[in-house]
This record gives structure tokens, sequence and C-alpha cells, in this order.
């Protein structure tokens, strides 16, 4: 584990327009700099680098954070390999604390097995030029499907020999234990090679590392199946997986879209005559795992299918969930008898693009449509397809976006619009209690609930149609004083406010009697984190944040200190105007930290006493005593600070 030490120093040392600038062009614009976004395409730039900040911003896809957030983004790098990378770049020796022997072990297997699936893949490369079953088979095949040298290596593609143990015996020779070539997947429970007479697709993960294999055979023995996939291991899990996500990842980013196909070829295919914004489920429908990797990188997904229907209604069944994730979902059908791959042959790179961009449809729309034609003439098979796009539309979290489709569906199948917002008002509900059902589960059972996921958290706007958006529980929530003093600790936390208390230190110390009635868990999570540090007698400065492992913490950073608009030096340099009644912006914050803190505490003071004035209720009598001294304390605290602040009508 790379020690705290040396994380500091990467952060200190790392600088962001040194870092962006190896990947970007920026032109100094004030004092920022400024290029074309590496996360989207765009012409016009807005992609912002502060140098005084050590931070980078998007205002046009939104992607911010520091120097080690940049690579971790740009390179699909883990926080440790980012870390590692910037050391490299910056000549900083590591400095690594010892892990426990179960940590060592498991990063040791890890490793073990990435070694191997890259040794497997050099030797099936090997085989596929280097001899005379590797040409004439695999090699042949893979030419005979228009694939040239340059993306076969590429794609890292190869051919596994006939012999039983040719793999297996070889690697043995060269020292890899068998029990690890046996979870790599490479070798069967047996001691055989796993892949024999087989043309081998590689799977890498985000990073470029091999993870896997799928291998394809060309025998028409109908006992062997055409493809055979690595067993999942430590490093490969199928439903976390993605063909061609590494050499795409950069190209989705750019065109904002993901384009989906099945096959391992048709992704080669597409790649090789310039769409490379494509990747395969590899034959599975997506899972929630998936789907996240996707939406990483864009929130526009397109699919494409061929023209057979049995098959397309399959593959609709999974698509609900991707419209959980708020994503956006178009459908691309084939002609018949075609795939990606062959309908590209025939067309041609452009005419191909063409076709996919005129023909893409929106799903929702797409599904109605195709299951309109299926129930023709059959109201019992029309009232089941009612109730299934009823289920679909009732997955979009955008209400404007719902509202639409429900006009639209409601034309389309003849159907008025009340009967289907009163079926998408039942499922709300039901989901709903379902939700409320298995939280009180949850709290019967004195367990605490896991964290959410992608597949679980319920939607940002889960109010039926015509209701309004759930309450909650307080009217008035306390988020504005929360980022306050989450932005007050980010922005100025290692500056000294008076002697030689640093900011932080004084804000911490400040609020440490109600630390604990943070609503925004994420807010608190960063005020008892700084606290750690600065209990630990470390300073904290805006980068610890900005350059954090957890990506939310980075954008919450900095959506509080970086603005799109700064105070321009020119007024006072050029003008000779320079500010009249207050100090320069960026001088204000010994006021501001001060006044935070107040109002920040008076709000938190004021709901303790309401909270308190409920137990005095219900109190016992050994209890009460000792809730009186509080509420009196805390009735002085509240009169005390409202007094500071000048609020009026403060409670008795």
């Amino acid at each position: 584990m790379i020690s705290q030490k040396t994380i500091q120093e990467i952060r200190d040392t790392a600088k962001i327009e040194d870092v962006v600038g190896d990947y970007v062009t920026l032109k100094k614009r004030g004092v920022n700099l400024l290029g074309l976004c590496p996360f989207h395409n765009e012409k016009t730039p807005s992609f912002t680098v502060s140098p005084a900040k050590n931070i980078y911003k998007c205002f046009g896809c939104g992607e911010s954070g520091g120097a080690i957030n940049f690579i971790m983004e740009h390179e699909g790098m883990t926080y440790p390999q980012a870390l590692r990378h910037l050391a490299t770049k910056y000549n900083i020796e590591i400095d690594e604390t010892k892990p426990s022997a179960e940590a060592i072990q498991e990063r040791q297997t890890m490793d073990s097995l990435y070694l191997i699936n890259e040794r497997a893949q050099q030797f099936f490369a090997k085989q596929l030029f280097e001899t005379e079953s590797g040409k004439n088979i695999g090699l042949s095949y893979f030419k005979e499907r228009g694939f040239n040298e340059d993306t076969i290596k590429k794609f890292g593609l190869g051919y596994a020999p006939t012999g039983f143990k040719t793999f297996t015996n070889k690697a043995a020779k060269e020292g890899y234990k068998l029990d690890l070539l046996q979870k790599a997947g490479v070798t069967s429970q047996k001691g055989f090679d796993f892949f024999r007479d087989r043309m081998m697709f590689v799977i890498h993960n985000l990073t470029g590392k091999v993870i896997g294999f799928g291998g394809r055979t060309l025998s028409k023995d109908k006992k062997s199946p055409k493809y055979i996939n690595t067993a999942e291991s430590e490093i490969y899990v199928k439903n976390k997986s993605l063909y061609g996500i590494y050499f795409a990842k950069t190209a989705i980013r750019r065109a904002d879209e993901c384009i989906l196909v099945e096959g391992y070829t048709d992704v080669i295919s597409l790649h090789q005559s310039g769409i490379e914004n494509v990747v395969a489920s590899s034959g599975t429908s997506l899972t929630v795992g998936q789907i996240g990797m996707i939406k990483r990188y864009t929130p526009n997904i397109k699919i494409l299918y061929d023209g057979d229907p049995a098959g397309i209604k399959a593959a609709m069944r999974g698509l609900d969930m991707v419209l959980e994730q708020d994503m956006n979902v178009k459908v691309v059908l084939l002609p018949t008898g075609e795939d990606p791959d062959s309908y590209l042959k025939q067309l041609g790179a452009d005419a191909f693009k063409e076709y996919i961009s005129q023909n893409a449809n929106d799903f929702i729309l797409f599904k109605t449509n195709l299951l309109l034609e299926e129930a023709e003439g059959d109201p019992v098979k029309k009232a089941g397809l009612i109730k299934d796009i009823v289920q679909s539309v009732s997955k979009v979290r955008d209400p404007i976006k719902r509202s639409v489709y429900i006009k639209e569906c409601a034309v389309r199948m003849d159907i008025s619009e009340q009967i289907l917002i009163t079926e998408i008002n039942k499922i709300i509900h039901r989901d709903l209690r379902k939700r409320e059902q298995q939280t009180a589960a949850q709290q019967a059972s004195d367990e605490a609930p896991p964290p959410h996921t992608a597949a679980d958290a319920p939607p940002e706007n889960t109010a039926a149609i015509g209701e309004a958006p759930p309450q909650k529980s307080r009217e008035l929530t306390d988020e504005f004083q929360e980022k306050d003093i989450v932005r007050l600790i980010v922005e100025f936390g290692d500056r000294i406010l008076e002697g030689e208390i640093t900011v932080a230190a004084y804000v911490l110390a400040s609020i440490e009697d109600v630390m604990e009635e943070f609503d925004d868990k994420l807010c608190g999570q960063i005020v008892a984190e700084a606290y750690k540090v600065i209990r630990e007698a470390q300073t904290i400065s805006s980068q610890y944040f900005t350059n954090h492992q957890n990506p939310d913490i980075v954008k919450l950073a900095i959506s509080l200190t970086h603005l799109p608009h700064e105070y321009s030096s020119n007024w006072e340099d050029k003008l000779q105007h320079p500010m009249q009644t207050q100090g320069m912006p960026d001088e204000n914050y010994v006021n501001d930290v001060k006044e935070g803190v107040k109002r920040f505490k008076f709000k938190k003071v004021c709901r303790l006493c309401e909270k308190h004035k409920e137990q005095l209720k219900n109190a016992s009598p050994d209890d009460l005593l000792q809730l009186l001294k509080i509420q009196q304390k805390l009735n002085e605290m509240r009169e005390t600070l409202g007094e500071e602040l000048g609020t009026v009508g403060v409670i008795k």
C-alpha cells in the first residue's frame, strides 16, 4: 500500500498543466488555460485548467478533478496505478506500508493471473504467425474475415494448437504453477489445455491488461460449442466485462455514444473500418456492471440487431434495466440475415455509418411498434403489449421524458393517455412500497443496509405522474450550510486563520459537538475524513480532495470551489480601478469562515433543540434532570448564535 507521505508528495508535485499538457493542447486564457476536452467531442474549447487551484474542469461535459483523477479517467487506471504513473513521471520514490499477509497473497495471485494471461496471449499470437497450422487455419480464417495484420496484432488475436498440453507443458517449464494456470482458466481442472484448435480472441480490462479469452472453433462437430470463454476468476468477471472496451473508451467519450454489438468479429470489423466507439456483450444480455462501464463514458447506447424477430424480443427483455440507469437507448435493426460484420462488408464503411445513423430508433418506440405488429387484430395480445410497454416506460427516471413517451405510445397504441398514466402510477407505487418494505426489514434486523448500487438505487424522481414528489422528513433542509462548511474546509483548509490555527482545524473544532448532524452523507464523509486527518496533526489542502480516490468527493469539492468566472486582474493592472469596499475575493476567507461556522451551528443547534423537546415529552424521571440541563445549554447556545448572526425571532 502506498504511504500517505508518498501520496501527499505526488499531490504536491504533480502540476495539472504539465499532466494535462501531455494529452491536450492548452492556450492561455486569463489566469487559466483552455483547450478541447479529451473526454467528449467538442469544437469550441470548454476544458479549463486552473494552475492556481491545480484542477481541471470541463464546462461542456462536467468532467473535473486533479492530476491524479485526470490520469485515472483518461488512461482508465485505478487510483494506485495513477499514483505510480505520476511518481514515475516526476521521479518520486514510492514508499509503501506493509500490507496484511492476506492482502499480499491476494495481490500476488492477481499479478500472477495477469502474467499468465499475458504469456498465453503471446503464445497464441506466436502460434498464429509462426506455425504451419496457425497460418493455414487461424491466420487464414482471420484474413477471410477481412482483418489486416495490423488489426490482428492490435487486438492480440491468436491460435490455440490441437495438442492436449502444448501450452500447459510450456508454461510449467517456464515456472508457472499448475494451480495458477487453472485459476487463470488456460488449463482445465484435469491438467489439459482449456483452448485447443481454436481461433483466439483476447479480452482486456479498462487498462488494457489481458483478463480472459474467447475461443472459436471451425469444427462442425455439434457436440463442440462454437465459442468457449475463460471461466471467471479474480480478474475476470463476465458480467463486468465488455469486449473491446479498452480500445473503444476514448472514441465513446468523443462520440458521446456507445455502439453495442453481439460478437467479437463485429467489434473488430467496425473498429477496423473507423467506427471505434463499439463494444460487445459477448452473447449475453446487458448486466448492471456492463451498463456501469458504458455510463462511465456516455449516457447514450445504440444497439445493433440482426433481423431475427425472436432474437430481438429475447434481447430486449433485459433492456429495462438500462432505462433504470437513466441511459438513452436507441435500436438499429439490420436487414434479415445480416449481422454488423457482414452488412458492413456489403455496404462499405461510409454507407454503413449512414445506415445506422438514419435507422436508429428510440428503444421504447421501437419496442411499441414491434409488439404492435405481433398483436395486430388480437385484443388479448394487445392488452399484454400495453402492460409490457408500461413496464418499460415506468423505468424512465426523467418525468418530462416519461410524459413524452406516454403521449407517443398512446397515439401509436390508440389508447387513452390516462389509462397509461394509471398503470404506470401503479407500478411506481408498487416499487416504492417494495423499497419501503426492504428498508423496514433491514432496520428490523438491526443490520446496516448495504451500500446502494446502480441496480437498486431508486430513481431520482419517484413521484407518480400527476403527483408531487415525495417530501423529505424536514421541509427545510440544511443542505446549503452543510455544503458551505465543506467548501470552507476544501478551499481554505490549510490557510492560517489566527495564530497557528488553520481554517480546517478551526472549523472542525467549532462544529465538533454537532458533527453527527449532517444530512448529506457525502458532506458528512468529507468532514469526518478531514477531522481524522487534522487529529493526526496533518494539514489538509484542497488538493487532498480534488485528487481523492472517491470520484464523488472530487466532483463535489470542485463544484463548490471552482466557478466558470474569476476576478480579472485587469481591473487593477490596466484600468487602475481596485476593489473599493472590500479586499480581493481570495482574501475574504477569515470573515467567511467565522460567519459560515456560526450559520451552520445555528441551524444544527435549532434542530437539536427541537429533538430534545420531543425527548423531554417522553422522558423517564431518571433521565429528566439530565435532559433539562442539556436543553438549557442548547437554548443558551441557540440564543447566543442568533444574536451574533442578527437573527430575528429566535425561538425561546
